[in-house]
Formats: C-alpha cells, sequence, structure tokens
C-alpha cells in the first residue's frame, strides 16, 4: 500500500508507490485518438441497487447520527463550530476552484488518492486527479521524473473511462502535461477537443491559455482569458487577466489587477502566488526594492513558493546585495532546480569575475537539460539562450529555429531567435524577429537591448539609441552581464546630432529666377525680347548634414583609423 503521509512543504519528494495498480483492461478502440468533432460526452452508468441500498443506509445512519447531535446542542445551549478541513479537503478545495495547492497539501492528496486507486484501479476520475496532481507536483517541484508517471496514470484513466464518455478532466490533465513538457501544439489540441464538447467546462481554459500563449496566439489567448473570467470568477480569473495584461505592455492593468488578485486571495498558496506576481512586476519595471518585499511576503505566506526564492535572488542582484543573492539562487536551485536559474547563477559569477563557478553553473544547466530531454521536457529555449552568449550561437540558431517550426512563435521565443541570428553573423534576419518580439507590446528591457544592439550593428543609429535607452529606462539592473553593456552602447552612441538627422531637414528651396527685362514699346507696339538663352544663375550650395555616427565611422574607416576603446565597448 502507497499512502502518503502529510510531509513537510520543504519536502520535494513524495514516496514512491510500493506496488503497481493493476491494469484495468483497455477498450475496444483507441481513447488516446482525439474524438472527432461533434462526438457527445455520455455520462457515466447508474450505480447498481446494491449501491443504492448501501447508500442509502448510510444515509439513515448519518441522519440519526446528526440528529441526535442537534438535540445535545439544544440541550447543552451550544455546538461546535464546522469541522476544520484537512490537507486533502484544502487540495480538492483549491484545484475545483481552479488555484494552486500548497505543496504540503498536494502531497497529501496524492497519498489519499493512491491509496484508493490501490483497491480501485476503475476509477476513472480518482485517476484523472491523481495524475494531474503528478503534473502540478513535478511543476512546482521541477522532479521531471513525474511525468511519466503523471502520463501513465492519466492513460489508465482514459482506458477505465474513454474521454468522450464523460472523461474530459483526463484530456484536461493531458493538456496540463503537455505544456509542462512545452508541447504547446499538443496541449491546444486535447485543449480544443473538450472545448468542443464541453465549451462551458471553465477548467480546460487555463490549459488553452498557457498553450496559445506558448505558441505566440495573442488573439486567442485573449479570447480564452476573458472567457475564463466569465465562466470562473474570482482570484484566479484575475490571476490570468494580470497576465494577460503584463504581456501586452500594459503595466498600469497588471499592477491593479494583480494588487486585486493578491487582496481577495485566502489561501497560503494561493496568496502566495499573487504576491510573487506583484515582485516580478516590480522588478520588471525597475523597483527591486519593491520586489523583494513581496517576494519576501510570497515566502512567508508560503514557504513552499521556491520560485519566489528566485525572484528575490534577481532583484537583489539588482541592489547589489550580492552575497544575499548567491545564497539565495543557491537555495533555490537546491529546492527548485530549473535550468534558467543555473544560467542566471552562472552569469552572476560572470560578471563577478568568478569564472570558474560561472563554467560550473553552465555544465550544471547543460546536465539538467539533457535529464529534462529524458523525461520529454524541451529545454531548448534556455539551452539556447546559453549558447548564443557563451558557446555556440549556430547551434542556438539551428535550436531555435526547431522551436519556431513547431510553431512555437512567442515573443520570448522571436526575442531568443533574433538575438541568436545576431551573434552568428547574420543581423539582418535576426532585426525581423527581434523586431516582432517588441511588437507584441511588451514592456521587457532584454527585448529592447537585444533590438537595439542589431539596429546599431546596421547602422541604424536612431531606432538603435531610442532602444537602448529604453531597455535601461525600464529596468536599469535588468541583467549583470547585458545592463552595463547596454549602458556602454549608449553612451558610444552619444547624443543625436543637433536638429535631428539631415535626411529628415527640408531640402533647400530652388534659386529664385532672375528677372525678365521690360520689353521695349515701339509707335505704341510691345517688342519681343531678344531670344538668346540665358545661363542659369548660380545656386547656393545645399548645407552639409550635421555629424551623425554613421558619417563618423565612414571617415574612420576611409582614414584606416582603429576603433576606439568605446566603440570596442559597444560589442555585446
Amino acid at each position: 500500500m502507497d499512502v502518503m503521509p502529510q510531509q513537510d512543504p520543504e519536502s520535494r519528494q513524495p514516496p514512491e508507490p510500493s506496488r503497481q495498480a493493476p491494469q484495468a483492461p483497455k477498450a475496444p478502440q483507441d481513447p488516446y485518438v482525439l474524438p472527432a468533432e461533434g462526438a457527445t460526452a455520455v455520462p457515466p452508468p447508474p450505480p447498481t441497487l446494491r449501491t443504492t441500498l448501501r447508500r442509502a443506509a448510510f444515509g439513515a445512519v448519518a441522519a440519526g447520527v446528526l440528529l441526535a447531535g442537534a438535540l445535545v446542542a439544544v440541550e447543552d445551549g451550544e455546538g461546535d463550530g464546522p469541522k476544520e478541513p484537512g490537507p486533502v479537503e484544502r487540495a480538492e478545495a483549491a484545484v475545483t476552484a481552479g488555484s494552486p495547492a500548497s505543496l504540503s497539501d498536494l502531497t497529501a492528496l496524492i497519498g489519499d488518492r493512491q491509496k484508493w486507486v490501490e483497491s480501485h484501479p476503475k476509477d476513472a476520475p480518482s485517476l484523472a486527479t491523481l495524475g494531474t496532481a503528478y503534473v502540478e507536483w513535478a511543476r512546482r517541484s521541477a522532479d521531471t521524473t513525474y511525468y511519466a508517471r503523471a502520463e501513465k496514470t492519466l492513460k489508465r484513466s482514459l482506458e477505465a473511462r474513454a474521454g468522450e464518455r464523460g472523461n474530459e478532466e483526463a484530456w484536461v490533465g493531458l493538456a496540463a502535461l503537455a505544456n509542462a513538457r512545452h508541447d504547446f501544439l499538443a496541449a491546444k489540441r486535447w485543449g480544443e477537443t473538450v472545448k468542443r464538447q464541453q465549451p462551458k467546462a471553465w477548467s480546460v481554459y487555463p490549459v488553452l491559455i498557457d498553450a496559445y500563449t506558448g505558441l505566440g496566439d495573442q488573439k486567442a489567448a485573449t479570447a480564452a482569458t476573458e472567457k475564463f473570467g466569465e465562466l470562473r470568477k474570482g482570484v484566479p480569473a484575475l490571476a490570468r487577466t494580470a497576465e494577460l495584461y503584463r504581456g501586452q505592455g500594459w503595466r498600469e492593468d497588471a499592477l491593479a489587477t494583480a494588487r486585486e488578485a493578491a487582496d481577495r486571495a485566502t489561501q497560503p498558496a494561493e496568496k502566495a502566488e499573487a504576491l510573487h506576481r506583484l515582485g516580478e512586476l516590480a522588478r520588471e519595471r525597475g523597483e527591486p526594492e519593491e520586489a523583494v518585499a513581496q517576494f519576501d511576503a510570497a515566502l512567508r505566506t508560503d514557504a513552499g513558493h521556491h520560485a519566489s526564492l528566485a525572484g528575490r535572488a534577481r532583484a537583489l542582484v539588482a541592489l547589489e546585495r550580492t552575497d544575499e543573492a548567491l545564497a539565495a539562487y543557491q537555495s533555490a536551485l537546491e529546492k527548485f532546480p530549473r535550468p534558467e536559474y543555473a544560467l542566471e547563477l552562472g552569469e552572476l559569477y560572470e560578471s563577478l569575475g568568478l569564472d570558474g563557478d560561472a563554467r560550473t553553473q553552465y555544465a550544471r544547466l547543460r546536465k539538467m537539460v539533457a535529464g529534462a530531454k529524458k523525461a520529454g521536457v524541451d529545454e531548448s529555449q534556455v539551452l539556447a539562450r546559453f549558447e548564443a552568449d557563451h558557446g555556440d550561437p549556430d547551434a542556438a540558431v539551428e535550436l531555435l529555429r526547431g522551436q519556431w517550426a513547431k510553431q512555437h512563435r512567442s515573443a520570448a521565443v522571436a526575442d531568443a531567435l533574433g538575438w541568436a541570428l545576431h551573434r552568428a553573423g547574420e543581423s539582418e534576419e535576426g532585426l525581423e524577429y527581434a523586431r516582432r518580439a517588441a511588437d507584441t507590446g511588451v514592456r521587457n528591457a532584454s527585448y529592447a537591448y537585444h533590438l537595439g544592439v542589431i539596429q546599431r550593428e546596421l547602422e541604424d543609429y536612431g531606432p538603435a539609441r531610442r532602444n537602448l535607452e529604453q531597455a535601461v529606462r525600464t529596468n536599469p539592473a535588468f541583467s549583470p552581464l547585458a545592463a552595463p553593456l547596454a549602458r556602454q552602447a549608449l553612451d558610444a552612441l552619444g547624443e543625436p546630432p543637433p536638429g535631428g538627422p539631415g535626411d529628415m531637414r527640408p531640402p533647400p528651396p530652388p534659386p529664385a529666377p532672375e528677372p525678365k527685362p521690360e520689353p521695349k514699346r515701339e509707335r505704341g507696339r510691345e517688342t519681343a525680347p531678344e531670344t538668346r538663352p540665358e545661363a542659369p544663375a548660380p545656386s547656393k550650395a545645399a548645407p552639409s548634414p550635421s555629424p551623425s555616427p554613421s558619417n563618423a565611422a565612414a571617415s574612420s574607416a576611409a582614414a584606416g583609423r582603429p576603433e576606439t576603446a568605446a566603440e570596442a565597448s559597444e560589442s555585446p
């Protein structure tokens, strides 16, 4: 028997099952093939007579107990309050509301469902709940080995009852699993199948929002978010709406909505998630002290919210509290080992001149990406970010082209591909993707920095200056390595020429024509002037345009002057 005891929120590993529950016989047709459009859900079969009688007897006994309790309460003049829900009930309530459960409650729910399905191997809803809980555990703990267990359990649920026979929750679980593995096309397929059959099932819209966002389909993500808000009011809808506003660059709306979600959240895990979102918004707009305060509040509310450890580390880097930042990153990697945290910690070490420690983290990143790949998780994007700046830019381009071919066309992928192309010497092509990332409207200092550097490389100095200024203004400490390079590149560009670029001034007016001689009058008649052609009057030369970085660079190149230290520092 595999009963999972309630564990401390800091614990990351639920116990392994002691034995595998027996497999149910497979249905005549493959239950994993998506049903055809128009398929209808069939309700589960009615309970047997024996089950009905047993439930009736239990109800009678329960009614007697309740009546006796009520009489005692009347005689004593006082009664006990409602029973405090246990961890399993709290986790189920959170899932039913569409909110995150704490790790300790999630652990208890997994143990409870494991015990139940061992003796009820054909209980499709319980198997679906268990499989989805495995997905959430793996996502919250970064233990990718649980994804394979989730897939196996969800397929067992579909073997017990196919999705078109009322087991849509197993399909929703498979969609959540596909999102966690960064297979957004599969997630979209599963989610849209459920939506066609149950358009008012609110539980499918969060997985659809994640899938559409991963595919870069802002229009579909917006529509799904709005539909989710119609079907499921409260904190979950506010959280999704805040993320939508954040992705579109509507900072004030995102902040107001996120604050409302934090104010209305009641459960610890839900509250911590809302506070974490406020911390991320503060960090992105260049307010690291506010970010640290929000991340600290999230950790006080739920010590198992390990993502706030990494958020706190980023904000501490911006405050130049380096020792604390290093400790926070190390704690985050111990409790929530994600490749992107290893990359960030490696870059922090590199910015401090600790190249050996940086290489250790980069090697750790490669190992984590390889392990994730074995579990079916695609971490190509973070690996490509590493290769573009610290490894092989051509390899980064190849990885990201593969992502683009799979229709993973979010702003993050577009920005990474544009930057990798620039680093590989293909700045003109990279410019297209960098612009696409910026055109989504998201206010991301790294995107603006990448676009500005590419434009500077292509000698488009005006837009380059604007985007570099935007990067520094949006978040002055957006990266321990890239933020100083952004300021150096901006300083090297200097101030714009007075009066603006020369080609934007109106052309000089044409020279005024010479006055014609008056005709001679002879006996009352006009005499035409001589038709001999006149030489045109010399026109004044147009003023030469103001000096610009482009002209200065061309003059320096013609003179064979080597680049200065300031110019050399512009290259990222």
